[in-house]
């Protein structure tokens, strides 16, 4: 990656991914920023990627989200990173930068969800071959049924990967897991306090031909939350650190600098 044009800042970046993926949907991005002398963190989520649990397991969207808190929790007082979350990997990034605002410099939303805005019911037939399987919370009340999400080969060719190599098509088919989107906990959710998320810097990354989070739907999101920091990535589908991973690493850089503490 050419950094010749940059400020010369070394940078601490977390990655989140989103449902059904998991750390290894950010390894061409890695690739990019560790030789150009940053740190990247990438993790599983509760039930993700080769986490040992399954979403069978995890019962609440604050339990989903335990390892992204355990990363931050294990930072150094004075240390703030760049927090990066993809698509549904975006709640769970809010979810962190209210409870550590002091130790985010820029929490960054890619093609992402953002918090406090409504969860629009799909299209019919918008899914396309996704599963959708309720499930318990492990104690047998049945006021507490959630829902898992697992997205198909059809889904994923279509709508999410549609301009990605064959390569990371096959790779997506054979790593991805059953997530949840957590709707029936998060509908009710209380809005993040003023004070903690709402003190964070923010930026969005768009891109323009996401067929999972349409891009009008992505400015609706980055309208209602205010965001005025938004980067777009022309011929990118919802997965650019797939398809577009060069692009994207140089927005994360400028976004990183112009935040840089």
């Amino acid at each position: 990656m050419d950094t010749t044009d940059r400020q010369g800042c070394s940078h601490h970046f977390v990655l989140v991914h989103g449902a059904c993926h998991g750390a290894w949907c950010w390894y061409k991005l890695k690739a990019l920023l560790e030789p150009a002398g940053h740190r990247v963190t990438v993790l599983d989520l509760l039930g993700s990627g080769s986490n040992t649990k399954t979403i069978y397991d995890v019962h609440s969207f604050l339990e989903y989200s335990e390892p992204l808190l355990e990363v931050m929790e294990m930072l150094e007082p004075s240390e703030k990173v760049v927090l990066v979350g993809h698509s549904f990997g975006g709640l769970s990034l809010a979810l962190v930068a209210d409870r550590f605002p002091e130790k985010v410099s820029v929490a960054v939303f890619l093609t992402a969800f953002l918090p406090d805005t409504y969860f629009a019911r799909a299209p019919e037939g918008m899914m396309m071959d996704t599963q959708f399987t309720p499930y318990g919370d492990g104690d047998g009340n049945p006021e507490k049924i959630m829902t898992s999400m697992f997205f198909g080969p059809e889904f994923l060719s279509t709508k999410l990967y549609q301009l990605s190599s064959q390569e990371d098509l096959q790779l997506a088919k054979i790593l991805t897991r059953p997530s949840s989107l957590f709707l029936e906990e998060l509908c009710h959710a209380e809005k993040y306090s003023v004070r903690g998320f709402g003190e964070c810097k923010k930026a969005y990354i768009k891109c323009n031909e996401d067929q999972a989070i349409p891009e009008a739907y992505q400015r609706w999101m980055i309208k209602n939350a205010g965001l005025e920091h938004v980067m777009e990535i022309p011929g990118a589908d919802h997965m650019p650190m797939l398809s577009k991973s060069t692009e994207l690493g140089k927005c994360l850089l400028q976004i990183a600098d112009a935040y840089a503490q």
